[in-house]
């Protein structure tokens, strides 16, 4: 018989993680959407408790959406040992399942939370009745599992052998270093699972050595029960294990595991979240990126039409995708509603109303606008919405003569304050930096740095249309990136900049 496991995913929590990316809001929820009704993934983890007012608003938009569409029991909520301040928190957004992170290993509860482990086990034993006594399902996180298999074993059984008394529904196994092998995930796996037959347990890789998808696979045959993976691998340092290799892997090498997953929605569901992040995907990442159904050498192409030669189990189509063979280049609201069908998306009219302008504007400066350009628009119109609040740009003026230094008039209201100011510079957007920071400095205020700037046009457009500017702040240590969409690249830049000015007034 089949084994069915469950799929959770974590891209809204674990990946947001990613380096220099949030998600806002809007996109949190149509990324949830997403992960539920085009991939039919069993599961999703979307927040940590307590981060932001600006989370928690999120949250309680899904779970909303969730409990109108019954799907609540498939949302889920990283909360802590707070003394259930994580758990109110859930509780108020409307959340019904924690997965409660705990420790795993002895030299994490010894350095980082300084306690002994009996009295340790009383207080997760406490969160743990609580949570039920208020009707919240738990799951618990062993945060460090895998150096706590390696190094401190028999604190891991003891610890099992308590959580196996309680009502707890998972046990969530993290490699939280990415630091195992697949032979040491076998095994380490193995002894849990066995030992505990009972027990439903999850497996969570990380990537650092590139070996995420094999550890998956091996939890897995050591009988795990579920996995979570992220959209595109996305996660803190090297990334999790990605949702699209690890399935197709799954359905190939191991046929006595079912999973619920639509695998013929992810590379849809994977441009669309790259879009929403501006995380790239990789031209030769395995299933999802742009080059891996491209045959170019021409004896590939040949061999294709003689018995199809040069193909494998990885066929296109299983993944909505068509095979392409290289060769060396006035949309109104129904033709935008069809393609939005394509994408899997629901737009609100006005939405659609502000796309279909947006389309418009760009045909009066453009030849053309393909399907392809269409992610990216939507993602524009939807983001730059929850950005445009306190600092506008009203105008701005771009000179740039031959012989003479560039040179920028903008005019941009903060909390409804207006302000005018020039500047010059070594380029237009540089002459525009430059007034800018003529107006901030009068505020006695500091802009952050700039220190890396990159202009592109979004992968997988056929058209000139749009190119994308994506800029990287420093500001207090921390770095942030902020995005820009346009015709023009010296206005997607200053529309990047823009966000980073709201950004920094919030």
């Amino acid at each position: 018989m089949n084994r069915l496991v469950e799929i959770m995913d974590t891209t809204l929590r674990d990946g947001e993680q990613t380096s220099g990316m949030s998600f806002s809001s809007s996109e949190k929820l149509a990324i949830a959407k997403l992960l539920i009704n085009e991939l039919n993934v069993d599961r999703i983890e979307i927040a940590s408790a307590r981060v932001s007012k600006g989370e928690f608003q999120a949250v309680k938009k899904i779970t909303e959406w969730a409990k109108e569409k019954k799907f609540l029991n498939r949302i889920e909520i990283l909360t802590f040992l707070d003394n259930n301040i994580s758990l109110e928190w859930l509780i108020r957004s409307g959340g019904r399942v924690q997965n409660l992170l705990t420790k795993g290993s002895l030299n994490h509860l010894t350095y980082q939370i300084k306690q002994a482990p009996k009295d340790y086990f009383k207080s997760v034993i406490k969160a743990v009745n609580e949570a039920d006594n208020k009707g919240i399902e738990t799951n618990i996180y062993l945060e460090d599992w895998s150096n706590g298999m390696k190094n401190s074993k028999d604190f891991v059984f003891e610890y099992l052998d308590i959580l196996n008394e309680l009502p707890v529904k998972r046990i969530l196994l993290p490699d939280t270093l990415g630091i195992l092998s697949p032979d040491e995930t076998f095994k380490y796996v193995s002894l849990v699972t066995k030992k505990y037959p009972k027990m439903h347990f999850d497996f969570h890789a990380h990537n650092d050595y590139d070996l995420s998808v094999s550890n998956v696979i091996e939890s897995l045959k050591a009988g795990c029960h579920g996995i979570h993976l992220t959209v595109n691998g996305m996660g803190e340092r090297a990334g999790n294990a990605p949702m699209a290799s690890a399935a197709a892997v799954i359905r190939d090498f191991l046929p006595e595991i079912k999973i619920n997953l639509k695998e013929k929605s992810l590379h849809k569901v994977s441009r669309l979240v790259s879009t929403f992040t501006g995380f790239r995907i990789p031209a030769n990442k395995p299933i999802v990126g742009e080059n891996v159904f491209t045959q170019t050498a021409g004896i590939h192409a040949d061999g294709d039409s003689k018995k199809n030669l040069y193909f494998n189990d990885l066929l296109p189509e299983r993944f909505g995708r068509k095979r392409k063979y290289a060769l060396g280049k006035t949309s109104g609201k129904a033709n935008i509603k069809k393609n939005l069908q394509e994408l899997g998306l629901t737009l609100s009219d006005e939405n659609i109303k502000k796309v279909t302008n947006r389309i418009i504007e760009l045909g009066d400066k453009k030849e053309k606008v393909t399907a392809e350009d269409l992610p990216y628009i939507i993602s524009d119109v939807i983001n730059s919405e929850s950005f445009k609040n306190k600092v506008i740009i009203e105008s701005y003026l771009l000179n740039h003569k031959k012989g003479e230094s560039p040179s920028a008039e903008v005019e941009i209201r903060i909390n409804g304050r207006s302000y005018i100011e020039k500047g010059s510079g070594d380029g237009q957007f540089d002459a525009f930096i430059n007034a800018i920071k003529k107006i901030y400095t009068l505020n006695k205020f500091i802009l952050p740095e700039l220190i890396d700037y990159s202009v592109t046009i979004p992968p997988g457009s056929n058209s000139d249309a749009l190119c994308e500017t994506f800029i990287t702040w420093k500001n207090n240590k921390k770095e942030f990136i902020t995005r820009g969409l346009d015709s023009d690249q010296t206005v997607s830049a200053i529309k990047s900049t823009e966000k980073m000015l709201n950004i920094i007034s919030n």
